[in-house]
């Protein structure tokens, strides 16, 4: 499959992980007064784990085998590193910020994820943003901050800022450690994700006096979690491989704005100038990432390592009996200099 048709599948996944996502905001905020803020987040990843764990049944049950890269022993230090990060760090430093700072500058601030994201991926993780990228993520971002701009007051203190952006950058290593992840089996990863972030969230509800909903409730917020957690997450996984942590961080940031959309019948809101320009703004800075063609002369170095696969220009090797596409197995890269059109996944991390 060619780089290009791979990259709209990435730009595709990583919109409809920003949908499902987004369509979630509105039923989230119907059942957050009689849910709770933190028994809500766990249920929900909670959900997420249980949703794809009964999907996991069905496949097997069905004799359907997963073509995947299992996890394997080495990736449980970057699982840790995203359950504690994205699971325990993020919500509970949110919480704390949101109680010090008004609902506007909370909304404001909580944009600083996706910039964050994209700053890790490019300093530290290997990835490379080309003028016309960072322009198009520029105006994804600047529609972000616009959206959640409304008239009001900026009220809060130093400390509720710093818990804000300390959350928004656990979420930020969370995104760029699932990164990489992301040659693994997204199902088994999200479980892993879902089960410890779920776990714990819940277990700071209990120990904080939290009191938890009617088993009707649950059940919504679990149903809800199965959805817009779990697969949007499973999609975002695969958005991450195709794409990288930086793009997909900043396609990720349209969710609010998909959000609003839905709260229009669902809660009857009514969307404003601002929230129409700030969607423009979003959907000009997409297509200027979809459409995007970086192309050199670039370096593969020597490498042995696992994922799905099948036998392109970057994959070919030997097998032993008959072969069916794609598949995982483990397998060597030897060093090889090409030019083509590519984006900075995994195997396209090169000085520029």
């Amino acid at each position: 499959m060619s780089e290009g048709v791979e990259h709209r599948r990435g730009a595709f996944f990583g919109i409809a992980a920003a949908a499902l996502f987004g369509c979630s905001a509105p039923v989230a905020k119907l059942l957050l007064p009689q849910v709770g803020l933190l028994p809500l987040s766990g249920l929900l990843y909670l959900g997420a784990a249980l949703g794809l764990t009964l999907f996991r049944l069905a496949r097997q049950s069905a004799g359907r085998r997963s073509r995947e890269a299992p996890l394997r022993r080495a990736d449980w230090w970057l699982l840790l590193g995203v359950v504690v990060f994205g699971g325990v760090l993020g919500p509970v430093l949110m919480l704390i910020g949101l109680g010090r700072l008004s609902g506007l500058a909370g909304s404001l601030l909580l944009n600083l994820e996706a910039p964050l994201t994209i700053l890790l991926a490019v300093a530290f993780f290997g990835e490379h943003l080309g003028k016309s990228q960072a322009a198009a993520t520029v105006l994804i971002l600047f529609g972000a901050v616009l959206l959640a701009y409304q008239p009001g007051a900026l009220a809060g203190d130093w400390s509720g800022a710093l818990a804000i952006a300390g959350a928004c950058l656990s979420w930020a290593i969370d995104n760029n450690l699932s990164q990489r992840l992301s040659l693994r089996d997204p199902v088994a990863v999200v479980q892993v994700k879902g089960f410890g972030a779920g776990g714990c969230i819940l277990l700071i509800a209990l120990v904080t006096g939290a009191r938890f909903p009617s088993p009707v409730l649950v059940g919504a917020a679990l149903m809800l979690g199965m959805v817009s957690y779990g697969v949007s997450l499973v999609l975002n996984m695969h958005a991450l491989r195709l794409l990288g942590a930086a793009r997909q961080g900043a396609i990720f940031a349209t969710a609010p704005f998909i959000g609003a959309l839905v709260a229009v019948p669902l809660l009857g809101d009514r969307p404003s100038a601002v929230t129409l320009v700030a969607g423009a703004l979003m959907v000009v800075g997409i297509a200027a990432l979809v459409r995007e063609h970086h192309r050199h002369l670039h370096t593969h170095e020597a490498i042995e390592h696992e994922h799905l696969h099948a036998h392109d220009e970057h994959h070919q090797h030997s097998h032993e009996g008959p072969v069916t596409e794609p598949h995982s197995h483990r397998h060597a890269h030897v060093r090889l200099t090409h030019d083509h059109p590519h984006v900075p996944d995994l195997h396209h991390r090169h000085i520029h």
